[in-house]
């Protein structure tokens, strides 16, 4: 389950965050979640109290918000709504859509002490 290391990853950020802003609590983490990024949610919730237990966001609450997967056709130029990394195009057909969002994982807000 790669989402307990991309958890590992965002109490770093946290924590390096934290020495350069000087704050010693965090109370409430959001993450942005793209549709498009085999991350699962539900795996990160599950093992987010693990991961931050000991830490500066021990106890904190987790917020998931998803992003949309957006592509733009490498063939008709347009741009598609996507469900999945190897959505073909609606329009066209193509099986060459690039994604422009969706993709991600990011810490979009933190609440501190």
């Amino acid at each position: 389950m790669h989402e307990l290391s991309l958890l590992e990853n965002v109490r770093e950020i946290l924590e390096n965050h934290a020495v350069q802003q000087s704050f010693s609590r965090v109370s409430q983490v959001t993450l942005e979640i793209g549709k498009l990024s085999c991350v699962e949610p539900n795996a990160l919730r599950f093992g987010f109290d693990v991961v931050m237990k000991g830490s500066l966001a021990e106890n904190a609450e987790l917020t998931i918000s998803e992003i949309n997967g957006l592509g733009v056709c490498r063939q008709c130029q347009r741009q598609v709504e996507m469900e999945s990394l190897y959505d073909p195009c609606i329009y066209c057909g193509s099986p060459f859509v690039k994604v422009i969002q969706g993709a991600e994982m990011r810490i979009k807000d933190l609440i501190v002490i």
